[in-house]
Protein backbone atom coordinates (compact mmCIF):
# COMPACT_ATOMS: atom_id res chain seq x y z
CA UNK A 1 0.00 0.00 0.00
CA UNK A 2 1.41 3.39 -1.02
CA UNK A 3 1.92 5.97 1.72
CA UNK A 4 1.82 9.77 1.52
CA UNK A 5 5.20 11.45 1.21
CA UNK A 6 6.77 13.27 4.15
CA UNK A 7 6.36 17.07 4.18
CA UNK A 8 8.02 19.92 6.06
CA UNK A 9 5.04 21.94 7.31
CA UNK A 10 3.93 23.94 10.33
CA UNK A 11 0.14 24.03 10.65
CA UNK A 12 -1.38 22.04 7.73
CA UNK A 13 -4.35 24.43 7.76
CA UNK A 14 -2.08 27.43 7.11
CA UNK A 15 -0.01 26.06 4.24
CA UNK A 16 -1.39 28.43 1.60
CA UNK A 17 -0.98 31.61 3.65
CA UNK A 18 2.55 30.66 4.70
CA UNK A 19 3.44 29.60 1.15
CA UNK A 20 2.31 32.99 -0.21
CA UNK A 21 4.35 34.79 2.43
CA UNK A 22 7.43 32.86 1.31
CA UNK A 23 6.57 33.45 -2.35
CA UNK A 24 6.40 37.21 -1.88
CA UNK A 25 9.76 37.24 -0.10
CA UNK A 26 11.33 35.12 -2.85
CA UNK A 27 10.29 37.69 -5.48
CA UNK A 28 12.41 40.45 -3.93
CA UNK A 29 9.77 43.17 -4.05
CA UNK A 30 8.36 42.43 -7.51
CA UNK A 31 5.04 41.13 -6.15
CA UNK A 32 2.91 41.86 -3.09
CA UNK A 33 0.21 39.99 -1.19
CA UNK A 34 -3.15 41.68 -0.81
CA UNK A 35 -4.11 42.42 2.81
CA UNK A 36 -6.67 39.92 4.13
CA UNK A 37 -6.71 37.86 0.90
CA UNK A 38 -4.69 34.98 -0.53
CA UNK A 39 -3.89 36.85 -3.71
CA UNK A 40 -0.74 38.38 -5.16
CA UNK A 41 -0.19 41.19 -7.66
CA UNK A 42 2.74 42.73 -9.49
CA UNK A 43 4.19 45.84 -7.87
CA UNK A 44 5.43 47.25 -11.21
CA UNK A 45 2.16 47.37 -13.16
CA UNK A 46 2.02 50.19 -15.75
CA UNK A 47 -0.64 52.86 -15.26
CA UNK A 48 -2.54 51.84 -18.40
CA UNK A 49 -2.79 48.27 -19.65
CA UNK A 50 -5.18 45.38 -20.11
CA UNK A 51 -4.92 43.37 -16.90
CA UNK A 52 -4.44 39.61 -16.84
CA UNK A 53 -5.69 37.82 -13.72
CA UNK A 54 -4.92 34.13 -13.36
CA UNK A 55 -5.67 31.77 -10.50
CA UNK A 56 -6.97 28.52 -9.14
CA UNK A 57 -6.32 26.02 -6.41
CA UNK A 58 -2.97 25.82 -4.67
CA UNK A 59 -1.02 22.56 -4.52
CA UNK A 60 0.10 22.75 -8.16
CA UNK A 61 3.16 24.92 -7.58
CA UNK A 62 4.45 26.94 -9.28
CA UNK A 63 1.04 27.22 -11.01
CA UNK A 64 -0.66 29.76 -10.70
CA UNK A 65 0.90 32.16 -8.24
CA UNK A 66 4.41 31.45 -9.51
CA UNK A 67 3.47 32.87 -12.90
CA UNK A 68 2.96 36.50 -11.90
CA UNK A 69 5.52 38.79 -13.48
CA UNK A 70 6.68 40.52 -16.66
CA UNK A 71 4.82 39.25 -19.74
CA UNK A 72 3.02 36.74 -17.52
CA UNK A 73 0.06 37.23 -15.15
CA UNK A 74 -0.51 40.61 -13.49
CA UNK A 75 -2.03 38.96 -10.44
CA UNK A 76 -3.17 35.58 -9.13
CA UNK A 77 -6.11 34.59 -6.95
CA UNK A 78 -5.11 31.61 -4.80
CA UNK A 79 -7.47 28.98 -3.48
CA UNK A 80 -6.77 26.43 -0.79
CA UNK A 81 -5.04 23.21 -1.86
CA UNK A 82 -6.97 21.76 -4.84
CA UNK A 83 -9.84 24.22 -4.23
CA UNK A 84 -11.00 27.24 -6.20
CA UNK A 85 -10.35 30.75 -4.86
CA UNK A 86 -13.46 32.34 -3.41
CA UNK A 87 -15.23 35.16 -5.31
CA UNK A 88 -14.11 37.78 -2.76
CA UNK A 89 -10.44 36.89 -3.35
CA UNK A 90 -10.92 37.14 -7.11
CA UNK A 91 -12.76 40.46 -6.85
CA UNK A 92 -10.07 41.97 -4.62
CA UNK A 93 -7.29 40.83 -6.96
CA UNK A 94 -9.09 42.06 -10.07
CA UNK A 95 -9.75 45.50 -8.57
CA UNK A 96 -6.08 45.80 -7.65
CA UNK A 97 -4.69 44.87 -11.09
CA UNK A 98 -7.27 46.85 -13.05
CA UNK A 99 -5.66 49.77 -14.89
CA UNK A 100 -8.64 51.18 -16.73
CA UNK A 101 -8.70 48.84 -19.73
CA UNK A 102 -10.54 45.86 -18.33
CA UNK A 103 -9.48 42.53 -16.86
CA UNK A 104 -9.09 39.17 -18.57
CA UNK A 105 -9.66 36.09 -16.41
CA UNK A 106 -7.57 33.12 -17.55
CA UNK A 107 -7.70 29.81 -15.65
CA UNK A 108 -8.16 26.06 -15.94
CA UNK A 109 -11.61 24.70 -16.77
CA UNK A 110 -12.79 23.23 -13.45
CA UNK A 111 -16.31 23.52 -12.05
CA UNK A 112 -15.39 25.36 -8.84
CA UNK A 113 -13.15 27.85 -10.64
CA UNK A 114 -15.80 28.44 -13.31
CA UNK A 115 -18.48 29.17 -10.72
CA UNK A 116 -16.38 31.46 -8.52
CA UNK A 117 -14.70 33.41 -11.31
CA UNK A 118 -18.12 33.90 -12.98
CA UNK A 119 -19.57 35.20 -9.72
CA UNK A 120 -16.62 37.58 -9.35
CA UNK A 121 -17.00 38.81 -12.94
CA UNK A 122 -20.66 39.61 -12.30
CA UNK A 123 -19.81 41.57 -9.14
CA UNK A 124 -17.03 43.50 -10.88
CA UNK A 125 -19.17 44.45 -13.85
CA UNK A 126 -22.32 45.34 -11.92
CA UNK A 127 -20.86 46.94 -8.77
CA UNK A 128 -17.47 48.28 -9.91
CA UNK A 129 -18.12 48.99 -13.61
CA UNK A 130 -15.01 46.96 -14.55
CA UNK A 131 -15.23 45.10 -17.85
CA UNK A 132 -14.24 41.44 -17.51
CA UNK A 133 -13.68 38.80 -20.18
CA UNK A 134 -13.08 35.11 -19.41
CA UNK A 135 -11.02 32.46 -21.21
CA UNK A 136 -10.85 28.91 -19.83
CA UNK A 137 -7.94 26.60 -20.61
CA UNK A 138 -9.01 23.22 -22.03
CA UNK A 139 -5.86 21.44 -23.20
CA UNK A 140 -6.27 17.95 -21.67
CA UNK A 141 -7.15 15.58 -24.53
CA UNK A 142 -7.94 12.78 -22.05
CA UNK A 143 -10.77 14.68 -20.35
CA UNK A 144 -13.35 14.64 -23.16
CA UNK A 145 -13.58 13.85 -26.89
CA UNK A 146 -12.86 16.57 -29.49
CA UNK A 147 -16.54 17.33 -30.03
CA UNK A 148 -16.75 18.26 -26.33
CA UNK A 149 -13.55 20.27 -26.13
CA UNK A 150 -15.21 22.85 -23.86
CA UNK A 151 -15.65 20.11 -21.22
CA UNK A 152 -11.91 19.49 -21.03
CA UNK A 153 -9.82 20.51 -18.04
CA UNK A 154 -6.69 22.63 -18.12
CA UNK A 155 -3.36 21.04 -17.23
CA UNK A 156 0.20 22.02 -18.21
CA UNK A 157 -1.02 23.89 -21.28
CA UNK A 158 -1.86 26.59 -18.74
CA UNK A 159 1.79 27.68 -18.89
CA UNK A 160 1.83 28.45 -22.61
CA UNK A 161 -1.63 30.02 -22.44
CA UNK A 162 -0.49 32.36 -19.64
CA UNK A 163 2.79 33.15 -21.39
CA UNK A 164 1.17 34.07 -24.72
CA UNK A 165 -1.69 35.99 -23.12
CA UNK A 166 0.67 37.80 -20.76
CA UNK A 167 2.67 38.99 -23.74
CA UNK A 168 -0.46 40.10 -25.56
CA UNK A 169 -1.72 41.96 -22.49
CA UNK A 170 1.60 43.83 -22.31
CA UNK A 171 1.46 44.98 -25.94
CA UNK A 172 -2.19 45.24 -27.01
CA UNK A 173 -4.45 48.12 -26.00
CA UNK A 174 -7.80 46.35 -26.27
CA UNK A 175 -9.36 43.81 -23.91
CA UNK A 176 -11.14 42.27 -26.89
CA UNK A 177 -7.83 41.80 -28.73
CA UNK A 178 -6.15 40.21 -25.71
CA UNK A 179 -9.12 37.88 -25.37
CA UNK A 180 -8.82 36.98 -29.07
CA UNK A 181 -5.15 36.03 -28.67
CA UNK A 182 -5.90 34.03 -25.51
CA UNK A 183 -8.64 32.05 -27.26
CA UNK A 184 -6.37 31.43 -30.22
CA UNK A 185 -3.65 30.16 -27.91
CA UNK A 186 -5.98 27.82 -26.02
CA UNK A 187 -7.43 26.46 -29.27
CA UNK A 188 -3.95 25.40 -30.41
CA UNK A 189 -2.71 23.68 -27.21
CA UNK A 190 -3.06 19.96 -26.51
CA UNK A 191 -1.71 18.00 -23.51
CA UNK A 192 -1.83 14.60 -21.86
CA UNK A 193 -0.44 13.36 -18.54
CA UNK A 194 0.64 10.02 -17.17
CA UNK A 195 0.69 9.27 -13.44
CA UNK A 196 3.07 6.73 -11.90
CA UNK A 197 2.20 7.38 -8.25
CA UNK A 198 -0.11 9.66 -6.29
CA UNK A 199 0.39 12.98 -4.58
CA UNK A 200 -1.16 13.81 -1.22
CA UNK A 201 -3.22 16.56 0.36
CA UNK A 202 -1.22 18.47 3.04
CA UNK A 203 -4.20 19.17 5.30
CA UNK A 204 -5.32 15.54 5.51
CA UNK A 205 -2.14 13.65 4.65
CA UNK A 206 -4.20 11.36 2.41
CA UNK A 207 -3.26 10.23 -1.10
CA UNK A 208 -5.20 11.78 -3.98
CA UNK A 209 -5.74 8.32 -5.53
CA UNK A 210 -4.42 4.75 -5.36
CA UNK A 211 -2.17 3.03 -7.90
CA UNK A 212 -0.58 -0.39 -7.51
CA UNK A 213 3.22 -0.40 -7.47
CA UNK A 214 3.36 -1.84 -10.99
CA UNK A 215 0.58 0.34 -12.49
CA UNK A 216 0.39 3.67 -14.30
CA UNK A 217 -2.59 5.70 -15.50
CA UNK A 218 -2.48 7.33 -18.93
CA UNK A 219 -4.40 10.60 -19.07
CA UNK A 220 -4.92 11.13 -15.34
CA UNK A 221 -5.97 14.64 -14.30
CA UNK A 222 -4.16 17.01 -11.97
CA UNK A 223 -6.25 16.00 -8.95
CA UNK A 224 -6.39 12.28 -9.66
CA UNK A 225 -9.32 12.41 -12.10
CA UNK A 226 -9.63 9.26 -14.18
CA UNK A 227 -7.59 9.07 -17.36
CA UNK A 228 -7.90 7.09 -20.56
CA UNK A 229 -6.87 3.78 -19.04
CA UNK A 230 -4.84 2.13 -16.31
CA UNK A 231 -2.14 -0.36 -17.29
CA UNK A 232 1.05 -2.06 -16.17
CA UNK A 233 4.23 0.03 -16.12
CA UNK A 234 6.10 -0.27 -19.40
CA UNK A 235 9.01 1.49 -21.14
CA UNK A 236 9.34 5.26 -21.48
CA UNK A 237 9.19 4.95 -25.28
CA UNK A 238 5.96 2.94 -25.13
CA UNK A 239 4.34 5.46 -22.78
CA UNK A 240 5.41 8.39 -24.96
CA UNK A 241 4.11 6.63 -28.07
CA UNK A 242 0.67 6.14 -26.53
CA UNK A 243 0.44 9.74 -25.38
CA UNK A 244 1.68 11.23 -28.64
CA UNK A 245 -0.72 9.14 -30.72
CA UNK A 246 -3.64 10.79 -28.93
CA UNK A 247 -2.17 14.32 -28.82
CA UNK A 248 -1.19 14.43 -32.50
CA UNK A 249 -4.54 13.11 -33.71
CA UNK A 250 -6.58 15.53 -31.63
CA UNK A 251 -5.95 19.01 -33.10
CA UNK A 252 -4.79 17.44 -35.41
CA UNK A 253 -1.10 18.28 -35.79
CA UNK A 254 0.36 17.59 -39.24
CA UNK A 255 3.40 17.67 -41.46
CA UNK A 256 4.80 21.19 -41.80
CA UNK A 257 3.41 22.43 -38.47
CA UNK A 258 5.64 24.31 -36.04
CA UNK A 259 5.13 23.75 -32.33
CA UNK A 260 6.29 24.58 -28.84
CA UNK A 261 6.94 21.45 -26.80
CA UNK A 262 6.69 21.12 -23.04
CA UNK A 263 7.59 18.12 -20.90
CA UNK A 264 6.23 18.90 -17.43
CA UNK A 265 7.08 17.15 -14.17
CA UNK A 266 3.99 16.38 -12.10
CA UNK A 267 6.03 16.66 -8.91
CA UNK A 268 8.36 13.75 -8.20
CA UNK A 269 9.71 12.70 -11.58
CA UNK A 270 13.42 13.05 -12.26
CA UNK A 271 14.97 15.16 -14.99
CA UNK A 272 16.52 11.95 -16.32
CA UNK A 273 13.08 10.45 -16.96
CA UNK A 274 11.75 13.62 -18.57
CA UNK A 275 14.72 13.90 -20.91
CA UNK A 276 14.34 10.27 -21.96
CA UNK A 277 10.68 10.96 -22.81
CA UNK A 278 11.67 14.20 -24.55
CA UNK A 279 14.07 12.19 -26.73
CA UNK A 280 11.26 9.89 -27.85
CA UNK A 281 8.81 12.76 -28.42
CA UNK A 282 11.34 14.50 -30.67
CA UNK A 283 11.85 11.28 -32.64
CA UNK A 284 8.08 11.09 -33.22
CA UNK A 285 7.82 14.76 -34.24
CA UNK A 286 10.75 14.40 -36.64
CA UNK A 287 9.09 11.37 -38.21
CA UNK A 288 5.83 13.28 -38.63
CA UNK A 289 7.54 16.33 -40.17
CA UNK A 290 6.62 18.63 -37.27
CA UNK A 291 9.23 21.27 -36.39
CA UNK A 292 9.91 22.22 -32.75
CA UNK A 293 10.36 25.98 -32.39
CA UNK A 294 11.21 25.80 -28.70
CA UNK A 295 11.32 23.23 -25.92
CA UNK A 296 10.59 23.51 -22.21
CA UNK A 297 11.52 20.60 -19.92
CA UNK A 298 10.94 21.19 -16.21
CA UNK A 299 8.50 21.58 -13.34
CA UNK A 300 5.58 23.98 -13.80
CA UNK A 301 2.27 22.25 -13.00
CA UNK A 302 2.45 19.71 -10.19
CA UNK A 303 0.22 17.77 -7.83
CA UNK A 304 2.35 17.84 -4.72
CA UNK A 305 4.65 14.78 -4.92
CA UNK A 306 2.74 12.95 -7.67
CA UNK A 307 5.16 11.03 -9.89
CA UNK A 308 4.57 11.29 -13.61
CA UNK A 309 4.72 13.85 -16.38
CA UNK A 310 2.70 15.55 -19.06
CA UNK A 311 3.41 16.32 -22.69
CA UNK A 312 2.13 19.56 -24.23
CA UNK A 313 2.21 20.70 -27.84
CA UNK A 314 1.21 24.19 -28.94
CA UNK A 315 0.76 24.77 -32.68
CA UNK A 316 2.29 28.11 -33.62
CA UNK A 317 1.81 30.82 -36.18
CA UNK A 318 3.78 34.06 -36.36
CA UNK A 319 1.49 35.90 -33.92
CA UNK A 320 1.54 33.18 -31.27
CA UNK A 321 5.28 32.74 -31.74
CA UNK A 322 5.85 36.46 -31.15
CA UNK A 323 4.02 36.53 -27.82
CA UNK A 324 5.48 33.20 -26.70
CA UNK A 325 9.01 34.44 -27.39
CA UNK A 326 8.74 37.71 -25.46
CA UNK A 327 10.97 37.66 -22.36
CA UNK A 328 9.20 36.15 -19.34
CA UNK A 329 10.14 36.91 -15.76
CA UNK A 330 8.40 35.19 -12.87
CA UNK A 331 9.47 32.91 -10.06
CA UNK A 332 7.89 29.85 -11.68
CA UNK A 333 8.70 30.48 -15.34
CA UNK A 334 11.39 32.77 -16.72
CA UNK A 335 12.88 32.73 -20.16
CA UNK A 336 14.83 35.51 -21.82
Amino acid sequence: MARPGKKMLNDPKKVVAEMIEGLVLANDGRIAKLPHHNAIVRTDLPDSKVALLIGGGSGHEPLFHGFVGRNMGDGAACGQVFAAPSPDIIVAAAKTVHRGKGVLFLYGNYAGDNMNFDMAAEILQEDEDIEVRTVRITDDVAAAPPERVHDRRGIAGDVYAIKVTGGAAAELDSLAEVERVARKAVANIRSMAVAVSAGSIPETGKLTFELADDEIEIGMGAHGEAGVHRQKLTTADSIADQMMDKILADLPFGRGDEVALMINNLGATTMMEMLIVNRRVRQILDREGIRVHRSDVGTWVTTQEMAGLSITLMKLDEELKHYLDLPAESLGYSRM
